[in-house]
């Protein structure tokens, strides 16, 4: 019963509203004579008229500080939250009771796909907002801490990893380089206390202490190349050693897996490890100039562990084959992963459309083609650009040099600008070599936007934009990176509205202050002008209405 009554009252709000006004004002107007609203406006405006200069100062200078100290508030939460704190209020608490909808909520899904090496991270954004869940993914073409990451602090003083980025490779290295089965082993206990270390110093001097328990514990050496070693050709001679003691154990588990529980965890554990060491010493050789060295030892791991799509080391094999000018390869690779029913990623997408711009950027011109329209290569070129720019708008800005690049963060959020800080920083060379690439991106891929709804409910070929990017990246990013937004969030309303009320009433306080009589006259003219419409209707009332109306129905 309850809730009808509620759901009549909305409808009643929804179409009536006007009745519902006119009523109002027609009994206010039947009431005069028993309110006094004569009366009562005559000693208003006697009132008014006895009024200072001075308290229009002090009512307009109240206006502008209150109306200020809510443009701050509003400021402050939508640069927080990202939305306006008078919306929230309206939208989940008003509009529920006034018939508008259900409250909203703020959270939404990550990239909506599923598969490979993710971290599920939760974004807090306070009590007002719903905790927004993004798929955080361990980023395939990371850095080297001691050689590259450290270098770089080392040079400029910045920190280009956040303590989010490095405890989620601290979470993943728990995960990849120890099990259960442990307990027991010294080496093995105090590797597991030195992954959860925050102070680098004491990772490798726990990593150290763990190989004098066994010269063999390949996570200890793993740990020490990542982050002891300063150079490339030092990192890639520790991942050797730990590379044949790695397989040792390896083998050793690979024909005792099937005896119990434990062997097989155990062997899993060893694969783990085997594959992560294969897979760094590749990069190694990537970044040493031996690329085909690199590009033979990915297809090893591809094709000795096909189930195996923790490192995503497909995308280490497209860049190394793109440095290689190796097309066909490329596109074969393509054709196995750019699948329908894999998750995708800013390398597949922008790596097909870099393909297909390379069969037509060379002759591409857009003069040309706005008189002749597009050829089907062109058309192609371009459909694959506005693919790959919907999937992630973060990465044109900087493959076309307007933004900076920094160094990769260490994880990546897929659609997001860590991805395409991470995709940007070693393919923009790829981009270059390719005549003309950069010059049809350039040319075709805003083109995407007019494609997209807005607002993006619905995605055009991909699920819609997520809104979790943001707060995420803030988190995986460096401080000192301005990080990409995608949409551009538009000021509230409200908030325009305070900042306008607030310069107005400071306006006015101050030409009251500064010129008081002017200031007065002109108020009363205003309030004379807003007055006239209102006397006028009045007048005309009284003369269809008559003033005894009360005293003539109360007779009847």
């Amino acid at each position: 019963m309850f809730d009808r009554i509620k759901s009549l009252i909305a409808w009643s709000w929804t179409y009536l509203w006007a009745v519902w006004f006119i009523l109002v004002v027609f009994v206010i107007f039947i009431l005069r004579g028993p309110l006094k609203i004569g009366e009562n406006v005559a000693y208003a405006t006697m009132f008014l008229n006895t009024l200072t200069p001075k308290f229009y100062v002090a009512l307009t200078g109240t206006s502008s500080l209150i109306s200020g100290l809510i443009l701050v508030f509003e400021w402050w939460y939508f640069k927080k939250y990202g939305t306006s704190f008078i919306e929230q209020v309206s939208l989940n608490h008003l509009s529920p009771l006034l018939g508008g909808g259900e409250p909203t909520s703020n959270g939404t899904n990550g990239t909506g796909t599923a598969g490979g090496e993710s971290t599920n991270t939760a974004t807090s954004s306070g009590t007002q907002q719903s905790v927004t869940e993004c798929k955080v993914w361990r980023n395939p073409l990371n850095l080297f801490r001691g050689a590259e990451y450290q270098r770089f602090s080392a040079a400029t003083g910045k920190e280009p990893l956040t303590y989010y980025d490095m405890n989620l490779s601290a979470q993943d290295h728990q995960t990849f380089f120890t099990c259960e089965y442990d307990a027991g082993k010294p080496e093995y206990e105090i590797m597991q206390m030195a992954w959860r270390e925050r102070n680098p110093e004491a990772r490798i001097k726990a990593a150290k202490e763990a190989l004098e328990k066994n010269p063999e514990c390949a996570p200890a050496m793993i740990l020490l190349a990542e982050e002891e070693c300063s150079t490339i050709l030092e990192v890639e001679k520790t991942f050797k050693q730990a590379y044949k003691c790695a397989e040792i154990c390896y083998r050793k588990t690979h024909q005792t897996q099937h005896q119990n529980s434990t062997q097989e965890t155990l062997h899993r554990r060893d694969t783990n490890v085997l594959v992560y060491i294969k897979r760094r010493l590749a990069m190694c050789a990537r970044k040493l100039g031996k690329t085909r060295e690199a590009v033979k030892m990915m297809r090893d791991l591809m094709k000795e562990f096909p189930m195996l799509n923790l490192f995503n080391i497909h995308e280490n094999l497209i860049e190394a084959l793109l440095e290689l000018q190796a097309y066909a390869d490329v596109q074969a690779v393509l054709a196995k992963y750019d699948d329908i029913s894999l998750p995708k990623s800013a390398t597949i997408c922008y790596t097909t459309a870099l393909l297909k711009a390379r069969q037509v950027a060379d002759k591409f011109s857009p003069d040309i083609a706005s008189k002749r329209g597009l050829s089907t290569a062109e058309m192609n070129a371009v459909e694959a650009i506005h693919r790959a720019v919907e999937f992630n708008p973060h990465v044109p800005k900087y493959l076309l040099e307007m933004k900076g690049l920094v160094l990769s963060p260490e994880h990546i959020l897929k659609r997001g600008d860590s991805e395409a800080l991470a995709y940007s920083f070693f393919h923009l060379q790829h981009w270059k070599r390719i005549e003309g690439a950069l010059n049809l991106l350039h040319c075709t891929w805003e083109g995407t936007f007019r494609m997209i709804p807005y607002p993006l409910e619905k995605g055009h070929l991909f699920y819609p934009y997520p809104t979790c990017t943001e707060n995420a990246d803030r988190e995986l990013l460096p401080v000192f990176h301005d990080v990409s937004v995608y949409p551009k969030k538009e000021l509230p309303f409200f908030i325009l509205f305070t900042a306008g009320l607030c310069s107005f009433t400071a306006l006015l306080a101050l030409l009251t202050h500064q010129y008081p009589e002017p200031m007065g006259i002109l108020a009363k003219t205003v309030l004379t002008w807003v007055y006239l419409p209102v006397s006028y209707v009045l007048e005309k009332l009284e003369a269809i209405l008559p003033s005894n109306l009360i005293q003539q129905l109360s007779r009847i």
